[in-house]
């Protein structure tokens, strides 16, 4: 008898569990809709050009060696990547108000940030419905008592309920803690507006909430990290004390480098030296110092006007194409005359489109036309190229017209 004899099989994670049945499918213009990482047109994973020059760079630079980094990073890194976030004319860098911890990227960020306020004495944490699937886990993981959700997605319409998000939110408990998205909501695709954004810090300010935001898709909207972080700066502009989770994921194509930042703005910079030693331990007990070579990558890029630019460029590349492929896919769906509304495809940005495909829609897609995406109707964007993006709309076409 093993000691292991009692463990259960756990249910498999869907993206998972997708990816492996489309690498075993042998069928030819198989289409892979689920991938949370940037494609060419040609399909292939893209490593930005800014990204292989500076490795180039680094790889010669004799002063650089292989010695852990501090437990809470590289020092230049954080602080550059909470400036490129906040703007150097935030309230919050101009009175060093802030600081930044390295994390291993957007998903070890709010680990450390969950666990801190656990310690804190925090016990409920709202997300929105739907979310990005992996953040009710981590923050129970982390020690939170209770997951509440608020309303965001209003499937008639296919835009916010921004009515019912408010209301939810007007009936949190004081102190709960509030998960938002930066930009490029996931997995919906569909942000808040500005006058939006200000009802709810309105509503937040006035429950006296915690505001801990996820910034996983900065760029992808407008293709401008500028534009993309205006809901985190009108917070800070507005004084709130908050976390955010930065990754670095998809705006450097540094997916399995697993770089990020916790930002962390509070109104006393007093506070900071104290904050920093308790996330210290909670790192020491869990991975004790994250990577050093992606963080010097960013940290290079952040700092040198032409590699800046560089990056900027690239950003623009990847956002372009994925807004060309949501034209493209509702060019076709009208032309084909789809049954339904497909302006919401446009009307979303980022990575994500919610299509609006029921469960029994997506599973008749996958094994019709083995279009392999989410149940919930989850489509990445990314997936699309102009050698896939007809097949996908006459799936579609097909699909709701016979299942309406």
């Amino acid at each position: 008898m093993s000691v292991f004899s009692e463990v259960e099989l756990g249910e498999p994670v869907e993206m998972f569990y997708l990816k492996k049945a489309y690498l075993e499918d042998k069928f030819e213009n198989k289409v892979f809709l689920s991938v949370g990482a940037y494609r060419t047109d040609e399909g292939k994973p893209w490593v930005l050009p800014v990204v292989k020059s500076l490795e180039k760079i680094l790889s010669h630079d004799e002063s650089l060696n292989k010695e852990y980094l501090p437990t809470l990073g590289l020092e230049t890194f954080s602080t550059s990547a909470t400036t490129m976030l906040l703007g150097l004319d935030s309230p919050a860098i101009i009175q060093k108000r802030y600081c930044g911890i390295q994390s291993i990227s957007g998903t070890g960020s709010l680990r450390i940030g969950a666990e801190f306020l656990v310690k804190m004495g925090k016990k409920i944490f709202y997300v929105s419905n739907p979310t990005w699937e992996n953040h009710k886990r981590l923050f129970l993981q982390a020690g939170f008592e209770e997951c509440r959700e608020y309303r965001y997605w209003n499937p008639t319409t296919r835009r916010i309920d921004f009515e019912g998000l408010i209301d939810d939110l007007d009936k949190a408990p004081q102190d709960a803690v509030v998960i938002l998205h930066v930009c490029a909501h996931n997995p919906t695709g569909v942000d808040p507006t500005p006058e939006q954004w200000s009802k709810i810090a309105n509503i937040i300010h006035k429950r006296r909430l915690f505001p801990f935001f996820d910034c996983a898709f900065q760029g992808f909207v407008t293709g401008n990290v500028i534009s993309d972080a205006y809901s985190i700066r009108l917070f800070v502009s507005l004084g709130f004390e908050l976390f955010c989770a930065q990754s670095f994921s998809k705006n450097f194509g540094l997916y399995n480098e697993r770089i990020g930042n916790l930002t962390i703005v509070v109104n006393n910079p007093d506070l900071i030296p104290a904050i920093k030693s308790q996330i210290t331990y909670i790192v020491n007990g869990m991975y004790l110092n994250p990577p050093g070579l992606c963080a010097r990558i960013v940290t290079y890029v952040l700092n040198n006007s032409t590699m800046y630019n560089q990056w900027q460029d690239n950003v623009r590349t990847m956002s372009s194409r994925l807004l060309l492929m949501r034209k493209q896919l509702k060019e076709i769906l009208d032309h084909l005359e789809t049954p339904g509304n497909w302006d919401h495809l446009v009307e979303h940005s980022g990575f994500f489109s919610y299509t609006g495909l029921t469960p029994v829609q997506v599973e008749y897609m996958v094994n019709k036309y083995h279009i392999y995406m989410l149940a919930s109707g989850r489509m990445s964007i990314a997936g699309l190229n102009s050698s896939n993006v007809y097949y996908v709309a006459k799936a579609i076409y097909d699909t709701v017209s016979l299942f309406p």
